[in-house]
């Protein structure tokens, strides 16, 4: 195996000029596909993790819905229980519903949930999101009689109302009128406290916090809440630990972790990452074809040396392993010349945010690259599977030249 090892290289590095250059173009050919399809799959790693840290910053590891009504009465004895449940870290009840909010110069319908500050802290982001104002629904520097209180607001959503630290809004609420009657709306005023920016477009244009007790008496609910938000030490034990909540609970409540909320979202993620892995494994099927031309041509320039080789005693089969040996290492070159490229244009994209997104169409401005070891490894094993093959046919072809008619050339 040594000397078929020692001619495979020679081959590569003699020939003529025309020879090395295909050669060489070839194996670029090899390092662009690689470098492609593990950029891309660094992609989608990077927007997967971004989107699910976002999503889970704002939402919960797990949900805690009522099964059989609007609403949970008794939640101060399911946080109670399920904060008994070891690796869950905290739970923080809120109500979730949807209302018209006006500034003094526009109007919109916005998602509002009420919350506890402190329970919410623990199990979400928001305070970490806020970046004008304070993470409070206290008034201080208001002088008002009104019984008024604060509100956060996503940035998107502030900046479309015009209002800023300070500003009054108004909610406006029909949740539980007979619509029937001649109703009016029940409206509350606040004021901004806090303007937050997740960096998720549809949070940050239609979502607005206001306290507990204030979503309580705007939608017109008791001490109830419509869900339960739920932290846990490690956000992939959401599906084991779901059954014994479950358990603790009983059946009048839904307990959904956050992959199950989700799915159709991360669902579609995982399948266009697959999709346009095969669809980019076809830039490295297109190198392999000019590696099966790059062999077919040097198999054709070495015709006298492979006479000679099989006349002092070289079997056909070493023929072929020298020429497949060929086609391997122009395979790897490529994979390693990949593997770096790829390397450098996410270290780039991570260091400079040099492809930016729009918000409003993908959530996130800004495209993170997170490198993943098992996909460059599955890519550069694709790519010298494919590399073997197309070095079968012209090592088949150098290995079956006639001695007699070499040696009468």
């Amino acid at each position: 195996m040594y000397y078929e090892r020692l001619i495979a290289g020679r081959y590569l590095r003699s020939g003529r000029f025309f020879t090395s250059v295909s050669t060489w173009i070839t194996t670029f050919g090899v390092t662009l596909g690689v470098a492609v399809v593990c950029f891309v799959m660094s992609m989608h790693n990077g927007f997967e993790g971004e989107l699910r840290k976002r999503l889970l910053g704002t939402t919960s590891h797990i949900s805690i819905f009522p099964k059989d009504s609007m609403t949970i009465r008794d939640y101060q004895r399911v946080v109670a229980e399920v904060e008994k449940i070891p690796d869950v870290v905290a739970a923080s009840p809120f109500i979730y519903y949807k209302a018209a909010v006006s500034s003094a110069s526009a109007g919109d319908g916005i998602v509002v949930r009420g919350i506890v500050l402190e329970e919410e802290m623990k199990t979400a982001n928001i305070a970490d999101d806020v970046v004008k104002g304070a993470y409070t629904f206290d008034l201080p520097l208001i002088d008002t009689s009104e019984n008024a209180s604060g509100i956060l607001m996503g940035l998107s959503l502030a900046d479309r109302l015009g209002v800023t630290v300070g500003d009054p809004v108004v909610l406006y609420s029909l949740r539980g009128e007979d619509l029937r009657r001649s109703t009016r709306p029940r409206i509350a005023k606040f004021y901004l406290t806090g303007i937050f920016e997740t960096g998720m477009y549809e949070f940050d244009s239609e979502m607005a916090y206001i306290s507990l007790a204030s979503a309580q008496k705007l939608f017109q609910m008791e001490d109830e809440v419509t869900a339960i938000h739920l932290k846990l030490t490690d956000i992939y034990l959401a599906e084991k630990i779901a059954p014994e909540i479950q358990s603790a609970l009983g059946y009048g409540y839904d307990i959904v972790p956050w992959n199950i909320l989700h799915k159709n979202l991360f669902a579609w993620i995982s399948m266009e990452k697959k999709i346009l892995f095969i669809g980019f494994i076809l830039i490295v099927l297109v190198a392999a074809f000019s590696i099966i031309s790059t062999l077919v041509m040097l198999a054709m320039e070495k015709r006298s040396e492979i006479g000679i080789l099989k006349t002092i005693g070289c079997t056909p089969n070493s023929i072929r392993k020298i020429f497949i040996l060929n086609g391997i290492v122009i395979g790897t070159i490529g994979i390693l010349g990949g593997w770096g490229m790829a390397l450098a244009a996410a270290w780039l994209q991570n260091r400079y945010a040099i492809i930016s997104l729009p918000p409003d169409l993908y959530f996130i401005s800004y495209l993170p690259i997170d490198v993943h070891p098992l996909d460059l490894f599955m890519a550069g094993m694709v790519t010298l599977v494919i590399c073997f093959f197309a070095a079968l046919y012209p090592a088949h072809r150098a290995a079956s030249q006639s001695v007699i008619e070499v040696l009468r050339q």
